[in-house]
């Protein structure tokens, strides 16, 4: 079970110093979709340069142009890219063979898809290598979490491993942990912290208890 922090509302420089702080305590860190919208894959290709270590997510919520965007990501140096669940499966195909020709992975992400149940279970003969759940930011001040559908694609997911995303926080991460996701996505829970380290390290006790 691997801990990734996202990093959303920030910049290259503060994002380097956060990952510094950081710095073992992580497994994956995520260059956030606000984040490229921001910087560009000029993000990507400055936290490889510099964290040559790191494995890096690029949160492209690809739609289209699948074997673009994936290449784009690639060579700006991520190891794993984000298609939208939502999106045509040619072009979560696209990605799929685009990655898995440079050795790396594809997380479909499930923000906003009606029938979780069903297009989980489609999405999963297509190759993914990770299915997300992801309770949209915007929802998150609602109370919504993303547990309920944590378990649901957990029963339907064969050969996609699951990941999970949304509002993730220490004091959720005991029941999250129970239903086993291959990767736990955190924001703010870890990047407001003052000792961002110490956070993550709570977090990956309980991720390994």
């Amino acid at each position: 079970m691997d801990l990734l922090m996202a990093l959303d509302f920030t910049t290259i420089p503060e994002a380097k110093l956060i990952l510094r702080e950081v710095g073992d305590g992580i497994d994956i860190v995520e260059v956030g979709t606000p984040f490229i919208v921001r910087e560009g894959m000029r993000a990507v290709a400055e936290i490889r340069r510099d964290f040559p270590a790191v494995r890096i997510f690029a949160d492209l919520k690809i739609m289209d142009a699948g074997a673009q965007e994936t290449e784009c990501a690639i060579q700006a140096g991520a190891d794993i890219v984000s298609v939208l669940g939502v999106a045509a499966e040619a072009t979560i195909l696209a990605c799929v063979q685009t990655a898995h020709k440079h050795g790396k992975a594809v997380l479909a992400d499930m923000i906003a898809v009606p029938d979780i149940a069903k297009r989980a279970a489609e999405i999963d003969l297509l190759g993914v290598d990770y299915i997300c759940v992801h309770t949209a930011f915007d929802l998150q001040a609602s109370g919504t979490d993303p547990l309920s559908e944590l378990l649901i694609v957990s029963q339907v997911v064969k050969q996609a491993k699951v990941a999970v995303a949304g509002g993730v926080r220490l004091e959720t991460l005991p029941e999250i942990v129970k239903a086993h996701p291959s990767i736990v996505i955190v924001g703010g829970a870890l990047s407001s912290k003052s000792d961002k380290r110490k956070a993550a390290m709570d977090m990956r006790a309980l991720m390994r208890a």
